[in-house]
């Protein structure tokens, strides 16, 4: 990095710089047209000398290519040399430093004009920058090394006198007005600073001070090149110099230069500069933070440079911390752009995975292209540092991770050895290890990687007994953690979540051996009732006991039948402990109370101690049971979670609902109650007619419950409709879906309940999406609600509206009709919600202009999805629109010319709504009953005053017309020639009934031949009599077609009558 010292250079070059450019340089005609500014101050320039020519013949060279530039350096250097150290007796002339210092401001300054399109500025200023790096080092090795100790002063050589006045030359030109000019000198100054290795310490602040007014220049390729050379004195500016800076008060107001540099990275318009600060701030504790954050930038090139440029060069991932790295994995992993996602994934499993093995560094011998051997206490210790405990669950990132991770290290998928020795020894990362190996083998590759794991798994018996090995350690644990506390806690939570991966792994296993399938048959049905088995083992569990019963409807009726045994000895092993410990303590109490009755004397404290001590029993009785109702009712719910056959069909089914779902849902303890409800939605999905029983109480727990309950009937009611169809919406039951109606009004409405709301908006967007509601005002609700400025902050309702008001509109020509009526009244909702808004919700108010042009876009038939019709392009490549039913943009254009014409609308809304006038599709492939309509009333409309008051409205209205007076026109004219047509035709046939084929005699004229009699009269018809008739047609139509050309130019007419009467206001 370029330091600072405390001395400067006691020589400073002040020639004057000659004007006339010679041929060969950046002045010629070849380079003519890349001067962009003319106001470049060119100085008074000395007469042509040898020494201009060969300087410049230097630079004309190097502009040209940059494969000779070092040769180029050597050269210019010994030109430098022959200036600077000359030999005693040697005398030629004009070759003196402050000559040599002259001609190279001169050449630079040619610089400054060449546009960034151009190439050759770029090739002079990296040529300039490496001839200023080479010529500093050759002026070093020339300093003795005894006088280099003796001073830290900044050397005063030829080279530091040139960087100088080349600086001294640029610095004016930084303010210049010209944009070019100002880049030029910003990137070269920028380029000086990350070539050389030391400053003079005046000349450094002048940069700092003049580099840090550029970081706010209105062009964004001018910021990028300050930020570049600032980023280099970032890396200089130590903690007491920033301090320092802090502390003072300079007369621009410039903090600490690190601080602003941090300040633009985060709000700097332009994603370039963002781009640059990220890849040249210094790597310090204060700035990583920052730096880190670009994970999350709006661009996705800033994004993908993070994880393939910077997370590389920063070293050790594991100086980070634990949660840093789960989001940088979890953000780059799952990003929306797929070039993040594969440097996010190249980075876990070729950079991380190195730091952990200890490979990154080269073998002894140098050879770089021998690929490490794979090191899998390497990769233990890397799932170790990402807490694969916590982030290797479902929806976790360790999975994401180690898909990537498999897939392109193909050295450890073939080195892996699931032995013995590694099933005896489990951890909860070498388990996660084996179950992410399991799953990809098995799912991705389309089946290629079958064998390979099929060779290293063990067979279903063992993988059985290892499985009942770890469950019965997890159950000595559970019971030990109930004992000794949470002393025994993490140990029960890493063996947990060995059994959850042991379950995940059995769930794609084959079965096909009779004899694995009965042991892990047999091994499920002892672990399931067992009563202390957490919630998420429980479900494992079960989905794979029901892969075991196999999928037909015996199989479903077995696996009911085994789940309902467990759920009764789970009942009754707590049942029997609770009666077990009740009776020891009441013999022990019944025993000490018999041999103190006759030595006390006093009963009355006896009866107060044999009160309280029943209240404690009945409280924790009280807790045993909801304990015992939960947990079989989690057992019930995950074995309907499996379940698809019919409710009435199984017997076990209702022995389970009129035992144990019916009696929880009545329950007066809440907990009970919410987990039964569960039960009973799910049970409704598989039973109609249940479900139309019990559609009145989940609306009942949506009117009458908190709000965690309003979310669980939410996505009951939806599920019910989705699996049973709108038929059920229709029944008596839901009145007509009134109450549904309701509802989702009235959830839509609670911004107070963000998640309530969330989960409405998710549930209606599900419903219309599948055709079950069709319904105007729940869609009109659901727009306002996108728009709405107090929904800003649920994001979960934005995202999920944003993408279904899209695929809704452009799925089904009906859903855009729909769109169409409610466009109007939501305009208007928006615009009364506009008037009445707080201060403090204004900001978030979209504006109505862009509600208009989202309205019209959602409407917009040329944009609908029509499954099985390929796209056409036109000679202009251009897409075609070929059938496009207009009915949907004129239906909306006639309600907004109705609404603009009544007296209820605002005249900034009449103004907005006018706007979407000229922004509709007008085709002739529309029903020309309301195109004739649509005409009439935009004619209208011109003539009441208040549909357009001002002129924006007017050429809107007249643009409207315009397009569609043309379409009228030409349907009239293509009805009035098909009538022609039609009469012709009609003619010709009575013609052809009465007349034989007519024949041209020698005169002209079409004689009638006779037939089969020779005696027979004929009579000749002139040609032009047989046409007549035509002809009369054709001229009714052009008249047709010249009154409404009349009729538009009328119109026209009138509204330009009105702009000249009335000016704009």
């Amino acid at each position: 990095m370029p330091g600072r010292v405390s001395t400067r250079s006691g020589r400073s070059s002040a020639a004057a710089i000659p004007r006339k450019s010679s041929v060969k340089t950046l002045n010629s005609r070849a380079s003519a047209s890349r001067i962009s500014s003319p106001h470049v101050l060119i100085p008074e320039e000395a007469p042509p000398s040898e020494l201009r020519t060969r300087v410049c013949g230097v630079f004309a060279d190097a502009q040209r290519t940059t494969a000779g530039h070092r040769k180029l350096v050597i050269i210019l250097r010994k030109i430098q040399a022959s200036c600077c150290y000359k030999k005693a007796g040697t005398e030629d002339a004009g070759f003196d430093e402050e000559g040599f210092n002259a001609e190279v401001g001169r050449c630079v300054i040619r610089v400054m004009g060449v546009k960034k399109s151009e190439s050759v500025g770029d090739r002079v200023v990296r040529f300039l920058g490496l001839y200023l790096k080479h010529a500093s080092e050759k002026d070093n090795a020339l300093i003795p090394q005894e006088a280099a100790d003796e001073t830290e002063a900044f050397p005063d050589t030829p080279t530091t006198r040139l960087t100088s006045h080349v600086l001294s030359l640029l610095l004016p030109l930084l303010s210049s007005k010209e944009k070019t000019v100002r880049y030029r000198s910003t990137q070269l100054i920028s380029h000086i600073i990350n070539s050389l290795d030391s400053i003079d310490d005046d000349l450094f602040q002048m940069l700092r001070l003049s580099l840090l007014r550029r970081i706010h220049d209105k062009e964004a390729m001018v910021r990028v090149q300050a930020v570049l050379g600032l980023g280099r004195l970032a890396g200089n500016e130590t903690e007491g110099d920033q301090d320092e800076v802090d502390n003072s008060d300079d007369e621009d107001g410039m903090g600490g230069l690190t601080q602003r540099l941090l300040e633009v990275l985060q709000n700097d318009a332009s994603a370039d500069v963002r781009r640059s600060l990220l890849l040249n701030l210094p790597l310090t504790p204060s700035t990583l933070p920052y730096l880190l954050e670009r994970a999350r930038d709006q661009d996705a090139a800033t994004r993908r440079a993070l994880y393939s440029r910077l997370l590389p060069a920063l070293g050790d991932f594991r100086h980070l911390s634990l949660s840093m790295r789960e989001k940088l994995l979890r953000w780059g992993l799952r990003d929306r752009d797929e070039g993040v996602r594969k440097a996010a994934g190249k980075l876990f499993r070729e950079r991380w995975i190195e730091d952990c093995a200890g490979t990154r560094a080269l073998p002894a011998d140098g050879s770089e292209d021998k690929a490490p051997a794979p090191s899998f206490d390497g990769l233990l210790e890397l799932l170790e540092r990402i807490d694969v405990v916590n982030s290797g669950v479902e929806n976790g990132v360790a999975l994401e991770a180690m898909k990537g991770f498999w897939e392109g290290r193909p050295d450890y998928r073939e080195a892996i050895a699931l032995d013995d020795a590694f099933w005896d020894r489990l951890t909860a990362e070498s388990v996660f290890m084996a179950r992410s190996f399991n799953d990809f083998c098995r799912q991705e590759g389309g089946g290629k990687f079958e064998s390979l794991v099929e060779d290293k798994m063990p067979e279903v018996t063992k993988f059985a007994f290892y499985l009942e090995r770890y469950t019965n350690s997890l159950v000595k644990s559970l019971k030990k953690s109930v004992e000794e506390g949470a002393e025994e806690e993490d140990h029960t939570v890493e063996q947990e979540f060995i059994v959850e991966q042991l379950l995940h792994m059995a769930l794609p296993l084959d079965y096909t051996d009779e004899v694995g399938r009965r042991k892990m048959f047999a091994l499920l049905r002892e672990t399931l009732a067992i009563a202390e088995l957490p919630e998420e083992v429980t479900k494992l569990v079960i989905e794979v006991l029901r892969g075991l019963c196999g999928g037909e409807a015996a199989g479903e009726r077995e696996f009911c039948g085994v789940v309902l045994e467990a759920v009764a000895e789970v009942h009754d092993t707590i049942m029997s402990d609770e009666e077990t410990s009740g009776t020891t303590a009441d013999d022990s109490f019944h025993s000490a109370r018999s041999e103190l009755s006759s030595d006390t004397p006093s009963k009355k404290r006896g009866k107060k101690q044999n009160a309280s001590e029943d209240d404690e029993e009945d409280e924790q009785q009280a807790i045993r049971e909801i304990m015992v109702n939960m947990k079989c009712l989690h057992i019930a719910q995950c074995m309907l979670s499996n379940v698809e056959g019919g409710l009435q069909s199984n017997i076990h089914l209702v022995t389970m609902l009129n035992n144990l779902v019916v009696p929880a849902v009545r329950s007066h303890e809440a907990p009970i109650r919410e987990r039964g409800l569960l039960c009973l939605g799910l049970c409704c999905l598989l039973d109609r007619t249940l479900a139309e029983e019990n559609i009145t109480l989940f609306l009942h727990c949506f009117n009458k419950g908190h709000d965690a309950l309003q979310v669980y009937a939410l996505h009951i009611l939806c599920d019910i409709l989705t699996v049973h169809g709108p038929t059920l919406l229709a029944s008596a039951a839901f009145e007509a879906g009134k109450p549904l109606f309701k509802m989702f009004g009235k959830a839509l409405r609670a911004d107070e309940r963000p998640e309530v709301q969330a989960a409405a908006c998710t549930a209606a967007c599900k419903l219309m999406l599948g055709r079950v509601v069709r319904d105007d005002d729940l869609l009109k609700l659901l727009v306002l609600a996108y728009f709405d400025p107090s929904t800003a902050g649920n994001l979960g309702l934005r995202q999920a509206l944003s993408y279904f008001l899209p695929v809704y509109c452009h799925s089904r020509g009906e859903n855009q009709a729909r769109m169409g009526r409610v466009a109007v009244p939501v305009m208007h909702g928006l615009a009364l919600l506009g008037e009445d808004i707080d201060e403090e919700l204004e900001e978030d108010m979209v504006p109505l202009p862009v509600v208009a042009a989202q309205l019209v876009d959602w409407t917009d038939p040329r944009k609908l999805v029509v499954a099985g019709e390929a796209a056409s392009w036109d000679e202009m490549g251009r897409k075609e629109s070929k059938g496009v039913n207009g009915d949907v943009h004129l239906d909306l254009a006639v309600e907004v010319l109705e609404k603009i014409c009544s007296s209820g609308c605002s005249r900034e809304e009449r103004k907005i709504l006018a706007s979407m006038l000229g922004k509709l599709y007008i085709t002739s492939h529309a029903a020309p009953s309301k195109l004739r309509a649509a005409h009439d009333l935009a004619a209208d409309a011109v003539d009441d005053r208040r549909a357009a008051s001002d002129a924006p409205s007017r050429n809107a209205l007249a643009k409207y017309v315009a397009a569609l007076g043309k379409v009228v026109g030409e349907l009239g004219a293509e009805e009035a020639s098909s009538g022609a047509k039609d009469v012709d035709v009609d003619e010709t046939a009575e013609a052809d009934e009465t007349v034989p084929p007519p024949a041209v005699d020698g005169e002209g004229h079409e004689t009638v031949l006779a037939g089969a009699g020779a005696g027979d009269e004929t009579t000749s018809l002139p040609a032009s009599d047989l046409t007549a008739k035509e002809a009369e047609a054709e001229a009714e139509a052009e008249a047709g077609a010249d009154a409404v050309k009349g009729e538009k130019d009328s119109l026209l007419d009138e509204l330009l009558e009105d702009d000249d009467d009335e000016g704009d206001p």
